[in-house]
């Protein structure tokens, strides 16, 4: 059979780690095909000489690269969304399937690629852009496809997920955490993408066109960090039977879909509150399965090549047969996606932990009862704990679901209470169950 000839943009961790995996590999992955895989192009600035790439023409054009005739399929690891996207525009222009672990590529120019592809009749792959290692574009567009999705919940970010599980587990500060994160090489130099929920929000707008059928629109994800959680309401929340989460969440309802990223506390019995350290997982709710859970390593060298190889072995047998059978790029049927309205953070509706700084005065508690009572929040547990130095005393509150706006406006009444001393701290609550 005819090899197919693939060319690597990016020798970081992950294309380095594709590379190793395509050559240990070999034989298996051409047993699984029927083609051996050849890799003819490598677009890196720099050798690698702890590479065998023997006979592979090394470059820095990679605009050039992805035009050669010798090049069946363009493995695009380079990140950012400026010279990725002329990239892979360009090897689209000149027929070439595409295998992308860049998420934020597609999240904010997905609907102009996969509309080029869907032209050109070519491919564009991207299982290694959410959850590393673990096939979640593939359950959506595949295992579940004959399900109605009703929502899904992912810790998608696993360094969000490693400082959370240090501060609940040990007590930490935030900056303590996040300082041994970026000394292990869990976070970057700049966390922002990570730590403000922004790489969080570019994977949950590719699986809620997935789970749903709509375009990607990466701008109406609405998005919260974790910066200002303290270590206070991690405990906190754990006396009351429950653990923060960083979730991204997507939700199916009668008036549009919410698509949010935040910190989340979710029951300590519920199983991906239990996902712990780097680790990822996605909680899918369907309606003829019910929830299915998915967990793995999210990054890193292996699990990401891992999700990168898999798409070309795929690509490689829809080569084999004519490209007949392909899954569209986003599940549904390019003409059948629907713009049904991705509500506005005022009309998400969730449960809430409030935290209320009050002073030690008779009636406070009831004050702030009543105003929840008149905006028509039930209130499910009260949580007050001792004096402390200053003579403040906290006060957490757990609410029932409500419209986000009520509780706003509810907010903005507690406190303008006298005897509330601090802005109160609000963080949103899902069970998570059917």
């Amino acid at each position: 059979m005819k090899p197919v000839k693939l060319a690597i943009l990016g020798l970081g961790t992950v294309g380095a780690g594709a590379v190793r995996l395509l050559q240990d590999n070999a034989a298996e992955i051409a047993r699984r095909t029927g083609h051996e895989i050849q890799i003819t192009h490598v677009g890196s600035r720099r050798a690698r000489p702890d590479l065998a790439l023997d006979g592979v023409k090394l470059s820095d054009d990679l605009l050039s690269i992805v035009t050669q005739d010798d090049v069946d399929i363009v493995i695009e690891v380079i990140g950012g969304t400026t010279l990725a996207h002329d990239v892979v525009m360009t090897a689209i222009k000149h027929g070439k399937h595409v295998v992308t672990a860049n998420k934020a590529l597609l999240a904010e120019y997905g609907n102009e690629i996969f509309q080029a592809a869907e032209a050109a009749g070519v491919y564009v792959a991207f299982e290694a852009a959410v959850a590393g290692g673990i096939p979640i574009i593939k359950v959506l567009r595949e295992g579940l496809s004959a399900n109605r999705i009703d929502w899904l919940a992912g810790i998608i970010n696993g360094t969000g997920n490693f400082i959370l599980t240090e501060m609940r587990e040990k007590g930490r500060a935030f900056g303590d955490v996040l300082a041994e994160a970026q000394a292990l090489g869990y976070a970057e130099a700049d966390p922002t993408f990570d730590v403000e929920g922004i790489d969080a929000a570019h994977k949950l707008t590719l699986l809620a066109s997935l789970a749903f059928g709509i375009p990607l629109q990466f701008e109406k994800v609405y998005t919260e960090g974790i910066t200002k959680l303290t270590a206070e309401d991690v405990t906190y929340a754990e006396e009351l039977g429950y653990r923060i989460k960083h979730l991204g969440i997507a939700k199916r309802t009668d008036a549009g879909f919410e698509l949010r990223v935040h910190p989340t506390l979710i029951p300590e019995h519920r199983l991906i509150a239990n996902v712990n350290g780097v680790k990822n997982a996605v909680l899918v709710h369907s309606n003829a399965v019910g929830p299915t859970l998915y967990y793995g390593a999210g990054a890193g060298a292996g699990p990401t090549a891992s999700a990168i190889v898999a798409d070309v072995v795929d690509l490689v047998r829809a080569l084999g047969n004519q490209g007949s059978g392909r899954v569209p790029h986003l599940a549904f049927q390019p003409e059948s996606l629907v713009n049904t309205p991705i509500l506005a953070a005022d009309q998400m509706h969730t449960a809430y932990y409030l935290r209320l700084t009050a002073q030690d005065h008779p009636g406070v508690l009831s004050d702030v009862t009543g105003i929840l009572s008149r905006a028509g929040i039930n209130i499910d547990a009260i949580l007050q704990k001792p004096i402390q130095e200053k003579g403040n005393v906290p006060v957490i509150i757990l609410t029932q679901p409500v419209l986000e706006a009520t509780m706003n406006a509810a907010i903005r009444d507690i406190e303008a209470l006298a005897a509330i001393e601090a802005p109160v701290v609000r963080i949103r609550l899902e069970t998570l169950d059917g």
